[in-house]
């Protein structure tokens, strides 16, 4: 799956209250604001990855420390996430891929980049997420790094600029 991401002007594109900034282009109400009230939990393992990025968007640092996997949190991840909030804006998110992490499944994994700005330039991430279900709930475990996928020389650049990629980021 090819990935198609846009470079954004402003910040506002990621501030709509309306729709859920995970990218599902469904109502933030019946997306993944039921997750992040404690409502309901994530279904299957990209649903907590959408719900984490969205909780990420709207700095509840809280959900994220819920969902990291209790095996793996840190007593400074408050502190931590409260300055990644401080110092990024993230703008959109892509899924790319999904291995398992369905809900009868008991691990996953969710391939995806994700931009943001910080510091005034924006930036990729483009990460393998690991995932766990244990006892009905799912876990982010940790993820690996990987380079941003390069589109070829005549795909549409990531950027979003209607350009071939050759010709403008290539």
């Amino acid at each position: 799956m090819q990935a198609h991401l846009r470079l954004h002007d402003d910040t506002e594109t990621c501030m709509t209250q309306d729709i859920c900034p995970c990218g599902s282009q469904h109502p933030y109400s019946h997306c993944c604001k039921p997750f992040h009230s404690g409502s309901a939990n994530a279904p299957t393992a990209a649903a907590l990855l959408r719900s984490r990025y969205s909780a990420f968007v709207k700095q509840l640092a809280d959900y994220l420390i819920q969902t990291h996997h209790p095996g793996r949190r840190q007593p400074d991840d408050a502190a931590a996430l409260e300055q990644s909030f401080r110092d990024t804006t993230w703008l959109e998110l892509v899924v790319m891929d999904t291995k398992a992490g369905g809900p009868h499944d008991s691990a996953g994994t969710v391939e995806f980049v994700a931009s943001y700005c910080a510091q005034g330039k924006q930036g990729f991430l483009h990460e393998r997420s690991r995932f766990v279900r244990e006892d009905g709930r799912w876990f982010y475990v940790d993820g690996e790094m990987l380079p941003l996928p390069t589109p070829g020389r005549n795909d549409p650049c990531w950027c979003g600029s209607g350009r071939k990629f050759k010709k403008c980021h290539g």
